[in-house]
């Protein structure tokens, strides 16, 4: 009966690291480009029961039989196997604003933080104070050929993730009318975004504000080649890939399968106690 408790108690535990993954992920269902937590798990090695001091073989009236004296296999228990992130893609939202970028396939974007390169699916940038563009923490978002300055109203970017600017009006952006019209017949390539990818990204570290590190396990962040770059986006953003929906049914499910095992506990504790008294008595 002891072993019944270890089973149970490690379903519990089980169930209390889904339900982390799963509040974080309903927690961050209108984050731009948050990328939703899955928990797998794999169970402990069965044990094969038979009964004690039997050897299979029984009487009847007509004679002898054989039974199995194998009962059958028992479980003894749960762990977590991995905690990954799905990067199933995300819907786009457009925005209609210049900053904005979105990736419609695989890959990131690479930004530079103080403890080096970061990775992000969250296109939601900013014009930074000294003209380069960043994230909304003011991380630079890097280009091929390092962080990408522009000037308001005179850049755009092609689905090839090139950054455009306009020659002709470059050093007086306000004049600019349309970014449709015949001002942009002298346009300078820039740069290119990097956008990179990498041999296993399910297992890139979160860092937080939508940061990924590369891991052992991942690889290290290889540019993406032209033939397989995923197409840019200009004025949209990422949405989460969180369903709230499944989310909350897979938050009962796991409330469910939780009390299913404290009742476990609670009816071995029951027997136990019911045992240890009948023990006292007979003694």
């Amino acid at each position: 009966m002891i072993r019944g408790w270890y089973t149970a108690a490690s379903g519990m535990r089980a169930q209390q690291w889904r339900l982390d993954a799963v509040g974080n992920n309903l927690a961050n269902v209108d984050t731009d480009g948050y990328k939703k937590d899955q928990a797998s798990f794999k169970a402990f090695p069965e044990l094969l029961m038979r009964r004690m001091e039997d050897d299979g073989v029984y009487l009847n009236p007509f004679g002898s039989g054989d039974m199995a004296p194998i009962v059958g296999r028992l479980g003894t228990g749960v762990e977590l196997n991995e905690l990954y992130t799905n990067f199933e893609q995300g819907a786009p939202k457009e925005t209609q604003s210049d900053f904005d970028f979105a990736l419609d396939g695989k890959g990131f974007f690479t930004v530079a933080t103080p403890w080096g390169e970061r990775y992000t699916r969250n296109g939601s940038f900013q014009l930074g104070k000294e003209g380069y563009l960043e994230t909304k923490e003011g991380y630079p978002v890097l280009g091929e050929e390092g962080p990408i300055r522009v000037k308001a109203n005179n850049f755009k970017a092609d689905t090839e993730g090139r950054i455009w600017i306009n020659a002709a009006y470059d050093d007086d952006p306000e004049t600019m009318v349309s970014r449709e019209g015949n001002q942009w017949e002298e346009t300078v390539l820039l740069d290119t975004l990097k956008i990179v990818e990498f041999d296993l990204d399910r297992y890139l570290e979160k860092q937080g504000s939508s940061l990924y590190k590369s891991t052992e396990i991942s690889g290290e962040a290889q540019i993406v080649e032209a033939d397989r770059r995923p197409k840019v986006l200009n004025g949209f953003v990422e949405a989460s890939n969180v369903n709230p929906v499944v989310e909350m049914v897979q938050m009962i499910e796991v409330n469910r399968a939780y009390e299913a095992n404290q009742k476990v506990i609670q009816s071995h504790d029951s027997m136990l106690g019911t045992l240890i008294n009948q023990v006292a008595k007979l003694a």
